[in-house]
């Protein structure tokens, strides 16, 4: 007997919340020093790493669905908003910019690895940040230290390129969705063979 799961697994869910707002799948909440990440071969989220004593992820971290980055994986996003929400969790949101930046393991090669900034729909705290400059002073310059920080504790760098506004972060997850949409094409194709 061949068992179907009930549901899609939540990397391929619909990035589109609707014609403005992208559903994120929280997978690391704000204040945590453990880092998950989603695994959608058992559909679950896994412990990938503990970050030092002191330091932990500024703001919620996860990823937009059925997109995919140049590093392979689904789009990372750092979320805005008041409260933290459990891993797992499908939020809605809006963009407001993102961190263009390449990212590299120690003996490869530089990989691009942006980061999308965007506010949850249901943020009262920062409702009213439309783009990157309606951000308070400096917590961009503290969002970019804590990932240069983060990956050099992983034997990585990472190297912000350039602040994208709201209208280039919506270009990157369009071209993530296209790269989504071709690898699970071909994927289909090969599994049909």
């Amino acid at each position: 007997m061949v068992r179907r799961s009930r549901h899609a697994v939540l990397s391929e869910i619909s990035p589109h919340a609707d014609r403005d707002d992208l559903r994120v799948v929280i997978e690391t909440p704000k204040g945590s020093r453990n880092k998950y990440d989603y695994n959608p071969e058992c559909d679950c989220m896994e412990l990938a790493n503990v970050l030092p004593e002191g330091m932990v992820f500024p703001y919620d971290f996860g990823f937009v669905p059925s997109t995919l980055g140049a590093d392979g994986d689904p789009l990372d996003v750092l979320i805005l908003m008041d409260v933290s929400v459990v891993p797992g969790c499908v939020i809605t949101a809006r963009l407001v910019g993102a961190i263009e930046a390449k990212q590299k393991d120690k003996g490869e090669d530089w990989t691009r690895n942006d980061r999308l900034i965007a506010i949850a729909t249901h943020a009262q705290l920062h409702n009213t940040v439309k783009n990157l400059e309606g951000l308070r002073p400096h917590l961009l310059a503290e969002i970019k230290e804590f990932f240069v920080s983060y990956n050099k504790l992983r034997n990585r760098k990472f190297k912000p390129l350039r602040d994208a506004g709201p209208r280039e972060a919506r270009e990157l997850v369009e071209a993530g969705i296209k790269v989504f949409n071709n690898h699970k094409r071909k994927h289909d194709i090969d599994a049909d063979k």
